[in-house]
């Protein structure tokens, strides 16, 4: 059996092999409520053969989600369809996560096919947004938001801890902090947005506590046999990188002695100034580093959905688990064709038995042979 779809267990829980589905933003919630799209989004990618599905970035707080259109768990009444996508994605064999966050400066936009911008002041659609300290994030998100007060920060890590004990509620069995990709405790890291002088800025020690506290705020209420997770962006691309990593890898091994399970490794998108060298695999090397500096299990996605790409990744030991965003959208069953380029012996077993039967009894006969 090809590494890739090689078991991985993770505290008390196992998944079926090293490929999992990213949070992917659907923007179809309506006031924080999953829907009829959700649900069939969800238990689809399920069937489709990953080890490990994790549920969109989900709102602590109305204020904490991107847009009108995101998920929210910050009130009980949002739990029961939550339970239904984790029930969902469980009875299709794969692992249910979800991941939980706070937008900060980058809330209040609108969804990205009608201009990925901020609301508009004078729309009724938008609300205030926080961030550690005053300054916009630029481009389209333009807006200035309004540096957070110590009351502030309190209840955002109080809505952490809420948000999670909903999650854990309806079923999840994986938990996943949203600590990149520029928002809120991304932000709080970060140089481009945090430019505070009390005791949650200055220094790296400073810009830290606020992802520290929250984590370990999270970590109280969720259960010690289920993994607790972050996705954080541990470089910039913006010319002071090496500087940033040192940052994130210190951060990181923080977080793994209080506690953390697997780090998700991605990238800050803090400032419009990056620039990210796309290409296939490009944030392998990083990746590989973090793993290896911080003796902690890590995944990451960006551009490794090759199969060979995945596979030399996982066997390589460069990471635990690839995350598969694009691809899986693009087919929900993309395990299966990963399973077919690495000549798993018996790749029709990533896919629902109705499905498998079929595509296995008449593997390698004619055009035609069924219809």
């Amino acid at each position: 059996m090809s590494a890739a779809f090689q078991p991985f267990t993770l505290k008390g829980v196992t998944l079926r092999n090293r490929i999992a589905v990213p949070p992917m933003c659907q923007y179809s919630a309506r006031d924080g409520f999953t829907n009829e799209w959700h649900w069939a989004h969800y238990a689809g990618l399920a069937r489709g053969g990953a080890g490990l599905v994790i549920v969109e970035a989900t709102g602590v707080s109305p204020e904490g989600r991107i847009t009108p259109g995101c998920t929210g768990l910050w009130k009980d009444e949002q739990t029961e369809g939550m339970a239904r996508i984790a029930a969902s994605i469980k009875a299709a064999g794969a692992v249910p996560g979800i991941q939980i966050g706070h937008a900060g400066r980058k809330a209040s936009a609108n969804l990205p096919w009608e201009g990925d911008d901020h609301i508009a002041d004078h729309d009724p659609r938008g609300w205030e947004t926080i961030s550690p300290s005053a300054i916009a994030f630029g481009g389209g998100l333009s807006k200035l938001p309004r540096e957070m007060t110590i009351a502030d920060i309190e209840r955002v890590k109080a809505d952490f801890v809420s948000a999670a004990k909903r999650a854990l509620e309806a079923g999840f069995e994986w938990l996943e902090l949203h600590f990149a990709h520029g928002y809120l405790a991304q932000s709080f890291f970060s140089v481009h947005a945090n430019t505070r002088t009390d005791a949650y800025g200055g220094d790296s020690a400073g810009r830290n506590r606020f992802l520290i506290e929250t984590f370990e705020a999270v970590r109280k209420v969720w259960p010690e046999n289920l993994p607790l997770t972050a996705r954080f962006g541990v470089i910039e691309f913006d010319g002071r990188d090496e500087e940033t990593l040192g940052e994130a890898i210190a951060l990181t091994k923080i977080l793994r002695d209080g506690g953390l399970d697997l780090m998700n490794v991605s990238m800050g998108f803090s400032t419009v100034e990056a620039k990210v060298p796309w290409g296939p695999s490009f944030l392998v090397p990083t990746v590989a580093r973090v793993r290896r500096e911080t003796g902690m299990p890590v995944a990451s996605a960006w551009c490794i959905d090759a199969p060979t790409d995945i596979e030399t990744a996982v066997a390589s030991e460069q990471m635990d688990i690839v995350m598969i965003g694009r691809a899986m959208l693009a087919d929900p069953h993309y395990p299966y064709q990963i399973a077919l380029a690495l000549n798993e012996e018996r790749p029709a077993w990533t896919l629902p038995a109705p499905y498998a039967h079929w595509l296995s009894r008449y593997r390698g006969a004619g055009k035609g042979a069924a219809q």
